[in-house]
């Protein structure tokens, strides 16, 4: 019986979700992710794109290499250090 990382157990998952696949965790995203590029969406609308080369278990992180987008202005940052918790959405470039 499969138990997921916070002692869930699968079988509960599946009939909780509805599926039978297991939900990524976005901690093993970043892990899978280090030293490439990723675009995060902030909570405020704001696109970051840049090489992600740090991160904690909180989701902090540590991009370079960094434009922000908003509002089709693109603005070059170079390293960033970015609070987790303002983070809605990663995508591995």
């Amino acid at each position: 019986r499969f138990v997921s990382h916070s002692g869930f157990p699968y079988d509960n998952y599946k009939r909780v979700i509805g599926t039978t696949q297991p939900m990524v965790m976005p901690i093993n995203i970043l892990e899978r992710n280090l030293n490439k590029k990723m675009s995060l969406l902030l909570k405020d609308g704001r696109v970051l794109e840049g090489v992600l080369i740090g991160f904690d278990e909180y989701m902090n992180m540590v991009l370079d290499n960094t434009q922000e987008t908003k509002d089709d202005i693109v603005k070059k940052m170079g390293k960033v250090i970015l609070r987790g918790n303002n983070v809605v959405t990663i995508v591995p470039a």
